[in-house]
């Protein structure tokens, strides 16, 4: 994978959750030397700044949707952005929360349709983000992005899809709180399913070979949709939705070294950093320090930081 210009693109999502602080998570990853690291690797990079949302537009009444009009606005730019970001270099778009995903994986796939090519997507995730804002019980957006880029009903308030990502190309990638009306949705479709459970007895890697081993089958481009709460909050805290179990340090660097290795990635999200909930900053350099491992830098190159007081 050598992109012609990594992009950096700032989304300072904070409509698709209650717990207020993603907004900040662009600033924070600039903060803790993205551009940075991603020099070092000899990689050309370009800050794009922040997406500024759509204009809001009339909707009818969203029940106990939470910020629906904001969250389609953004979808409207995002969109734009990342079918825009495709043409020129490997964007990477800093959240903001997950809800940002609903625009930056419709705007790749449309690239992707325009190239003759399959999308595929790859979601590192504590959730499977299944819901319809009519199935969400928190009528969260957030919990939604992968229920509206494969097509489900329900999102007659988004844009239209121009290129649905069709469900056998998504692979979800270390589930562990899912609700019981996703399980049983997610049960009748091709989407790939796995839990913590089939990680910790069969490893991460063999899951994940099997789906890029897909990709490459069929001259796809891939998308790479990662979520703090994927990682384990004992070494990621600053997430609103922190869930015990998730991946430990070197299974996410491992995850990363795979992907760079296979030279399929074509984009990347980063999303659910709350840096209001983060321990100096520790979190904001994991992440930053696994998206160098996917552009190239080994585990055993990182530079050593110490968090102690």
């Amino acid at each position: 994978m050598t992109p012609k210009t990594c992009l950096l693109i700032g989304a300072p999502v904070d409509s698709g959750k209650r717990i207020q602080g993603c907004l900040m998570g662009p600033d924070a990853f600039r903060t803790a030397g993205l551009a940075d690291q991603l020099h070092a690797l000899g990689l050309e990079t370009r800050d794009l700044g922040n997406v500024v949302p759509a204009p809001l537009r009339d909707l009818p009444g969203s029940g106990k949707v939470h910020a629906l009009a904001e969250t389609v606005a953004w979808t409207e730019a995002l969109m734009r952005a990342a079918r825009d970001a495709m043409q020129a270099g490997f964007p990477i778009f800093l959240g903001g929360d997950h809800s940002l995903s609903l625009g930056t994986v419709a705007g790749v796939a449309d690239y992707a349709r325009d190239q003759g090519r399959p999308q595929f997507v790859l979601w590192l995730d504590a959730h499977s983000d299944f819901h319809t804002p009519q199935t969400s019980g928190s009528g969260n957006l957030h919990g939604t992005p992968v229920g509206y880029i494969t097509g489900l009903p329900g999102f007659e308030a988004f844009p239209d899809l121009p290129a649905p990502v069709p469900q056998e190309n998504v692979c979800l990638l270390g589930l562990r709180s899912v609700d019981l009306e996703e399980k049983q949705a997610l049960a009748a479709t091709e989407i790939s399913c796995h839990d913590m459970r089939a990680i910790d007895e069969h490893g991460i890697a063999a899951p994940l070979r099997d789906f890029l081993a897909r990709v490459e089958a069929e001259n796809g481009l891939l998308h790479v949709s990662l979520d703090v709460d994927f990682l384990d909050p004992s070494i990621a805290p600053a997430v609103g939705t922190t869930v015990p179990g998730g991946a430990t340090f070197r299974e996410a660097h491992l995850v990363m070294e795979i992907l760079h290795d296979s030279e399929l990635v074509t984009s990347l999200d980063l999303v659910e950093l709350n840096p209001f909930l983060d321990e100096r900053g520790r979190t904001a350099s994991l992440m930053v320090d696994l998206t160098a491992s996917l552009m190239g830098r080994r585990v055993f190159d990182r530079p050593t930081r110490s968090f102690a007081a």
